[in-house]
């Protein structure tokens, strides 16, 4: 994993910063193809492991919600919209098709990066605790977003000192390399799910009023892991093409520039 991440990391420091640039990808529930109106493109074939593919961790939430996951939230649309701009804005190979695995997979390890969505309702089992675990600390990166309020909290830190009971998750501060590893964030920023947006709110639920970065650093003062609580990346990405307001406010300014970032300081610390 540690070669293939700094082949790639290499490769994004060829961002381009001109500024940022974005035009919304498709129109109004334009779900015209099987990729859902993003565009597609090809990569090269002759040197695989240099392609960075955006990875969502597939996992078990007792039975709850969508199909019975809420690893699903957002997916495929998040997931295309953030690979397309990635290629779009830098000059990574990126696969247009991004992958989804469990913990317990064995591919896991060939991909530097992994994303993990609304861990509410997360169950750990005893092996996806021992995988993550060696996964970040054998150089992998996690992120975990979208989730909301106290006792989403309470389940995702229960499950995460299982993976890392010596360490603690700590504040980010607005210094950190994360807000400003391509494109300058000012303030932490609480972007909302499209629904919210619509009633005029930020925060999904009382409790939640306030965004919060966190993580969590190995012995080397290395970000393994980066906890996006009480706002929502993945609706920034997943919606960009429904509204323009809600692109210009949420998905341009904060979801694809926080996202970008996070990913640049994930492949190059």
């Amino acid at each position: 994993m540690k070669q293939r991440r700094t082949t790639i990391a290499l490769t994004a420091l060829l961002f381009l910063t001109a500024g940022l640039c974005f035009a919304q990808v498709r129109g109004w529930n334009d779900f015209s193809s099987d990729r859902r109106g993003v565009p597609d493109w090809e990569v090269n074939k002759e040197l695989p492991n240099d392609i960075f593919t955006f990875t969502r961790v597939q996992y078990y939430s007792g039975g709850y919600g969508r199909r019975g996951g809420r690893w699903e939230t957002d997916y495929p649309d998040a997931d295309l919209n953030l690979s397309y701009r990635l290629n779009e804005m830098t000059s990574m190979e990126v696969d247009p098709n991004g992958a989804v695995l469990r913990l317990t997979d064995d591919e896991l390890f060939d991909h530097p990066f992994i994303y993990l969505v609304e861990p509410g309702r997360l169950e750990l089992s005893d092996e996806e605790v021992k995988r993550l675990r060696r996964y970040c600390y054998n150089g992998g990166f996690l992120m975990i977003d979208d989730f909301w309020g106290e006792s989403e909290w309470d389940n995702l830190y229960y499950n995460i000192k299982q993976v890392f009971p010596e360490r603690e998750p700590v504040s980010i501060p607005l210094e950190h390399n994360v807000f400003h590893a391509i494109f300058p964030l000012d303030k932490r920023p609480q972007i909302p799910s499209i629904h919210g947006f619509y009633r005029g709110v930020t925060a999904e639920r009382f409790d939640a009023q306030e965004a919060h970065y966190r993580g969590i650093y190995d012995d080397k003062g290395r970000l393994m892991v980066v906890i996006c609580h009480n706002t929502d990346l993945g609706d920034g990405w997943e919606r960009e093409g429904e509204d323009p307001e809600y692109f210009k406010q949420f998905a341009e300014k904060y979801a694809y520039p926080l996202g970008i970032n996070i990913l640049f300081h994930s492949m190059t610390h």
